[in-house]
């Protein structure tokens, strides 16, 4: 996921729970589906943070040798200013990029 191009809101807004059940047809089918893939990114994100910020890690444990580094401090930046994994899951819900495979229940056959 390209998180640097997302649109999603980078702030709190009030939505019509209307829209967001249209594709499921049940809003608590929509609040999970919208969870499930909040979690994914929230996974994925935190994975590229932590390879960026590897690059900085400091292979010594004395404590006199800790510096201010400006390059990892700008990334740890960037990374808080995009927006929320929920937001982003909420407007693929919203757009229809993503979708849910409902199992199928042997025992209404």
């Amino acid at each position: 996921m390209d998180f640097k191009n997302s649109t999603a809101e980078k702030t709190t807004i009030t939505r019509n729970t209307d829209e967001m059940e249209v594709n499921t047809g049940n809003i608590y089918e929509s609040i999970v589906m919208m969870s499930k893939r909040s979690n994914q990114l929230s996974v994925e994100l935190k994975e590229e943070l932590t390879s960026k910020l590897a690059e900085f890690a400091s292979t010594t444990d004395n404590l006199e040798e800790i510096f201010e580094n400006r390059e990892q401090i700008e990334i740890s930046r960037f990374y808080e200013r995009l927006p929320k994994p929920v937001a982003i899951a909420m407007q693929e819900l919203l757009k229809d990029n993503i979708y849910a495979r409902m199992p199928e229940d042997s025992s209404e056959k």
